[in-house]
């Protein structure tokens, strides 16, 4: 559906976007269809989507999969609270996700959104030693360069110097932060890599709830890409120090590093698993926190888990929740990727040598091309659609997570763009 000057007009003055200034406002391009991997203008011009949607949409726009089981759902029930009912479509999702997650996790719970599924995870480790009797083990322990949302309980454990919500700093819960891993993927793991670590918990034995991480690659705290190693040393050490281990598998889970899960890449196994985004093939706003079955009948033995969003296991969500996990599971997405990491590595390598280039780093489905400098918005965000390309750069970072379907001349086409664009900067 085109849009008018009158409609653009307005979103201008009333619309607020998100991460922007109502003042100082960036440009908006306007969006009247997408099928594949294109995002169709306003103006007649497509661009080749590098972003699916902020990581969701793995299996691209208009996917008569997902299309058609929304269009079943919706005939038949939209929407009834999950309080004392359930239904066919929550029980089916549930059960995929026990099925394709790691052992022991087993009990599902359903939330609205990422930052949503984090809150859920912070307050089943408060909750499950308040059941204990450990009262004390009140506080979380985590690492800088990480981000897990923008509600409150999320935004305590993203990094309060270099992240987003340095302005809420004195008004959230105060927990305790490391040092971000120095053992970079791919690069030797040494001991005195998790020694902080370790330290830390030996100083704050009997305070920490749990440690919470994004496993492999922290994402939009910097794509940040860091040795297994860390993860199978810290499952250790929480097991050690009888402390609860979370995962933040938002951005990671359904494939993109290569891995189902990104904690595949260590073979561990965490208390709770948060995960969203690629959930619903990004047709949906859902997320889900996994937990073991200790956690959940420890919680719930001394009572009820208090929490209930209004839009929990939403039938048209888990509906199509159950669509993607569906198409993931043919499979097609392991050569897919394996394909996307190799077109990437091969694409993006042209900025290796450009000045103003830190640093190249791919990983699955995920490239990045850290500059030295932060970029600036108002002027790279419209040479990229210059280009043909939808990207969303942030900080210092230039950076793609593509649709999984998106085809080899397409993906070279986009890594071509972003070559052209760094060049000049």
């Amino acid at each position: 559906m085109t849009l008018t000057e009158d409609d653009l007009a307005f979103d201008a003055k009333h619309i607020w976007h998100p991460y922007s200034s109502t003042v100082n406002r960036p440009d908006i391009f306007p969006v009247v269809g997408a099928s594949g991997v294109r995002l169709r203008l306003n103006d007649g011009r497509e661009l080749i989507d590098g972003m699916s949607s902020w990581w969701c949409k793995v299996h691209g726009y208009n996917h008569p999969e997902m299309n058609a089981a929304l269009k079943k759902q919706v005939d038949s029930l939209a929407h009834v609270m999950f309080g004392g009912l359930t239904h066919k479509p929550a029980i089916d999702l549930a059960r995929q996700l026990v099925e394709i997650t790691p052992a022991p996790l087993e009990t599902v719970f359903f939330a609205d959104s990422g930052s949503v599924a984090v809150e859920v995870a912070i307050k089943m480790a408060m909750q499950y030693w308040q059941a204990r009797g450990q009262v004390n083990k009140n506080k979380m322990l985590t690492i800088r360069g990480g981000y897990y949302g923008d509600t409150s309980g999320a935004m305590s454990v993203c990094d309060p110097e270099n992240g987003m919500h340095h302005w809420f700093t004195g008004i959230l819960p105060r927990h305790h932060f490391l040092s971000r891993p120095g053992c970079r993927l791919g690069k030797a793991f040494e001991n005195r890599h998790i020694h902080e670590l370790q330290q830390a918990l030996d100083n704050l034995n009997g305070q920490i709830a749990a440690v919470i991480i994004e496993p492999v690659v922290q994402g939009a705290g910097g794509m940040y890409f860091y040795a297994p190693e860390y993860l199978k040393r810290l499952r250790a050490l929480c097991d050690e120090y009888d402390v609860l281990l979370i995962h933040d598998e938002i951005a990671t889970g359904f494939g993109r590093t290569g891995k189902l899960f990104a904690c595949e890449h260590a073979g561990v196994v965490p208390d709770i698993m948060c995960v969203g985004k690629a959930l619903t093939g990004g047709y949906m706003t859902l997320a889900a926190t996994i937990c073991t079955g200790h956690v959940s009948s420890t919680i719930s033995e001394q009572g009820a888990f208090m929490h209930g969003p209004t839009f929990m296991a939403n039938p048209l969500a888990c509906a199509a929740g159950n669509a993607s996990l569906n198409i993931l599971r043919k499979g097609d997405w392991v050569s897919q990727v394996g394909q996307i990491e190799r077109t990437l590595l091969r694409g993006l390598q042209p900025c290796v040598d450009m000045p103003g280039v830190a640093d190249v780093r791919v990983l699955g489905a995920i490239g990045v091309v850290e500059m030295k400098s932060p970029v600036v918005m108002a002027d790279i965000q419209p040479r990229l659609v210059e280009q043909g390309i939808w990207v969303r750069p942030f900080g210092k970072l230039v950076y793609v997570m593509p649709p999984y379907i998106i085809s080899e001349a397409d993906l070279s086409q986009l890594c071509a763009g972003i070559c052209n664009v760094v060049s000049t900067l």
